[in-house]
């Protein structure tokens, strides 16, 4: 009868939430206590309750009950269907308050916020440099190992990053995206179009630190730098 009328005669007496019985709080206490009888044969991973074991199991066994209707895409728990109903509805119910930016999954406004922070938590630890996200921390430590895993299908040319290969591969297209918009002349990088309009705006940011001589691209100091040095670099800016 308590279901109908509502009666939790049986409360917690450590956080105060109340149950309409006796074992439904014994399990309950379980939270408290960190006490976890139940426990996977396969990982060792142990649980409060019978129920969250037998989901686990899932993992193992491969089982996927909660199929979505839409793509046909199966899940082993029902949270997990219901994230990933968001791709369907668009829906973005997490939402920055410092820039208003909305993400699908609360985990990703987390990762998000380390923008503003200024958290880094993932650092290599060959170099010391730190990132917000261990995917980032994951492709810069091809800069170590020399794994590159994309490579242009013309040339046979390798990069750590897609981003570069997409890049290079302006030099087969000829595609030059970025466009100087006083004199029109087109270049295949970002940076290359940046250093181009101090032609323009006749800032000369490079300065030689050997005599002081500055110099409106980093390039012309590069070229410059071998009276002193005699070091030959290569410039990659190409109009």
């Amino acid at each position: 009868m308590r279901v109908h009328t509502g009666e939790k005669p049986f409360t917690c007496q450590q956080c105060g939430k109340s149950f309409t019985q006796k074992h439904n709080l014994k399990v309950h206490m379980k939270i408290h206590t960190g006490e976890k009888l139940f426990t996977c044969q396969q990982c060792g991973k142990s649980f409060t309750q019978k129920p969250n074991l037998k989901t686990h199991m899932r993992i193992h066994t491969g089982e996927k009950l909660f199929t979505c209707q839409q793509c046909g895409k199966s899940f082993t728990q029902k949270p997990n269907l219901k994230v990933h109903m968001v791709v369907h509805t668009g829906e973005k119910p997490f939402t920055c308050q410092q820039c208003g930016k909305s993400f699908t999954q609360m985990q990703s406004l987390k990762v998000h916020m380390r923008v503003h922070t200024g958290e880094k938590l993932f650092t290599c630890q060959q170099c010391g440099k730190s990132f917000t996200q261990i995917q980032s921390l994951k492709v810069h430590m091809r800069i170590h190992t020399g794994e590159k895993l994309f490579t242009c299908q013309q040339c046979g040319k390798s990069f750590t990053k897609m981003q570069n290969l997409n890049v290079h591969m302006r030099v087969h297209t000829g595609e030059k995206p970025f466009t100087c918009q006083k004199c029109g002349k087109s270049f295949t990088r970002k940076q290359c179009l940046k250093a181009h309009m101090t032609i323009h705006t006749g800032e000369k940011p490079y300065v030689c630190s050997h005599c002081g001589q500055s110099f409106a691209h980093k390039n012309t100091l590069n070229s410059h730098m071998r009276i002193h040095t005699g070091e030959m670099l290569h410039n990659s800016c190409k109009s």
